[in-house]
């Protein structure tokens, strides 16, 4: 029996480009019919504007903590409809069975997803790190011809692209073959560069961080993804190539942070681009209908025929809120003006025990991270920025006692240490960074993109050695430790999500970082940052399992 539904106000065509008073009639979750008709307002009351909903262009689902099934529910509510995902975090750990466990549990959600085929597991490849597993060209060429990948995930290994590495370039062969589009990740690339990674068949990048860099990677025939994320934040530098080039941009957040989510999502890239003063159907093209073209989806967008996905909203200005988010003709969010309730569907996630892990790392003790520093040493230290995926390289001579030494400030700088927790026993990897300002207590994250190792950083060998140890007996999570108090939270899914309620992981998450505050240290997103410590595959220095990265270089540091 056909179901009907009829919703009335300004319909916002972002094909047309144009706004015209009307109704869209519903008829078993397809949009039946669009008719412009006169509308009076309902009682006093401003009718609401209709307009498709928004599309997060690049994402890895797991930076949310969160089951796809539980990242949709809360993605839904600030009006998005879908997202192009790249499971590479989880496949890092799992391989295979990790896409297949994303693609699972988003099987569950009222929802659109497109999953691509993790290209970069591990990020690197040689001895620069240990991972959970190794997703090869053979594996690539057989998710190619499913029809639940939609693309190839970001090919980080640029370097491996310009020299024509066989394994790469059979990765890429394979998505174009397939028809599917392969995102890029260049950061850093000079222009003849850039064009030689195009030409190879990269279509998108979303690692601009400058204008140039921006309008460059246009010329040479790729889409820019301008993100907007937990971490990485290149909005400020890009929105003018929103109209500068309609046709050619996204919006992304690449990693967003569960307490973030909760917060906004596409949506405010949208105001802020608003207050901008861009142009409103070029900001409504970057944020709904480019990606589906780009990826070759249909999720909807207003047209007679489309699917019954669309979001309702207050106005089409800055300040616009989400009232409703309809996905193929079921409301799955709704925010009521009259009683200021908020409703969204909820999913159940299955039986634990059904998600597997990979933790194999066995505790470790104080001599296993001594570190000493003598006079006439010269140290390589990470300087981290909070909320930057990029670090900084300091080399520096120990010319005195390196806490009263005033030609560095070694009063900032603190151990780090990332052990594999892959393997039993292995040794840790210890290392410098500047920038935490940890006075008091240790941190530690089994989230260390991409390999996702354990992350650690403390005032003391101590503090550090229990909180990777805590971490450990969690078989993966984050943990806050002090003198006086443990706050954690558990990642038992890979080591990476929790099976909580995404609102309850979004607590927990603020929960830990005022926490540690009372440390001392000073970044608002402590977690985040130190975890893009771990990535070979960004500028300038990292730390791996094994080794200090210089990632421009991409060679050991000894």
């Amino acid at each position: 029996m056909k179901q009907n539904m009829t919703y009335r106000g300004h319909i916002v065509d972002v094909v047309r480009r144009e706004i015209f008073d009307g109704e869209v009639t519903v008829t078993d979750g397809r949009i039946s019919s669009v008719r412009p008709c006169s509308l009076q307002d309902d009682g006093g009351k401003p009718l609401p504007y209709l307009m498709p909903g928004f599309i997060d262009s690049h994402v890895h689902i797991e930076s949310s903590m969160m089951m796809p099934v539980e990242f949709a529910r809360v993605a839904a509510e600030h009006g998005t409809i879908g997202v192009i995902a790249d499971p590479h975090e989880i496949a890092n750990v799992l391989g295979v069975e990790g896409v297949d466990v994303m693609i699972h549990s988003a099987s569950q959600a009222q929802f659109n997803f497109l999953f691509g085929a993790p290209s970069c597991v591990p990020a690197l490849g040689g001895d620069a790190e240990a991972n959970g597993a190794i997703i090869g060209s053979q594996e690539i060429a057989a998710l190619m011809q499913r029809d639940d990948i939609g693309f190839l995930g970001e090919m980080m290994n640029f370097k491996g692209v310009l020299q024509g590495d066989s394994e790469v370039m059979a990765k890429i062969a394979a998505a174009l073959a397939a028809g599917k589009p392969v995102d890029g990740h260049a950061p850093g690339l000079t222009p003849e560069e850039r064009r030689c990674y195009a030409r190879a068949g990269v279509s998108t990048d979303h690692e601009c961080t400058t204008l140039d860099e921006g309008r460059d990677c246009i010329r040479a025939g790729m889409k820019v993804i301008i993100r907007e994320g937990s971490a990485a934040k290149d909005y400020a530098l890009l929105h003018p190539l929103i109209d500068e080039y309609p046709d050619q941009v996204m919006l992304c957040t690449d990693d967003c942070h569960a307490d973030d989510l909760v917060r906004g999502h596409i949506i405010s890239i949208v105001k802020r681009a608003l207050i901008d003063d861009h142009d409103f159907w070029n900001v409504l093209q970057a944020a709904c209908s480019n990606p589906q073209r780009h990826y070759g989806v249909n999720w909807g967008l207003l047209q007679e025929g489309d699917p019954a996905t669309f979001i309702i909203v207050n106005n089409t200005g800055p300040f616009l809120t989400v009232q409703n988010t309809i996905i193929r003709g079921v409301e799955v969010y709704s925010y009521n003006l009259s009683f200021g309730s908020i409703s969204a569907r909820r999913q159940t996630i299955a039986d634990l025990s059904s998600y597997p892990n990979r933790f194999c790392a066995t505790p470790i003790t104080a001599d296993d991270i001594k570190l000493d520093i003598h006079r006439g040493d010269t140290k390589h230290i990470i300087r981290a920025t909070d909320r930057s995926l990029y670090t900084g390289h300091d080399v520096v001579e120990v010319t005195g006692d390196p806490m009263r030494d005033s030609q560095y400030p070694w009063h900032e700088v603190q151990k780090v240490v990332v052990y594999n927790r892959y393997a039993p026993s292995a040794r840790p990897s210890v290392g410098l960074v500047r920038g935490f300002n940890i006075r008091q207590g240790a941190i530690a994250s089994s989230v260390a993109h991409d390999s996702h190792n354990i992350v650690a950083i403390g005032s003391s060998d101590e503090f550090i050695v229990h909180a990777v140890n805590r971490v450990i007996e969690m078989q993966g999570g984050q943990v806050v430790i002090t003198d006086e108090e443990i706050i954690e939270m558990a990642l038992p899914i890979a080591g990476l999500i929790s099976p909580l309620d995404g609102h309850e992981v979004a607590y927990r998450c603020r929960l830990l970082c005022d926490m540690v505050a009372q440390t001392g240290c000073t970044m608002k997103a402590p977690f985040i940052t130190m975890a893009f410590l771990c990535l070979p595959v960004i500028p300038e220095l990292k730390i791996t399992d094994r080794c200090l990265w210089d990632s421009r270089n991409m060679t050991a540091v000894s």
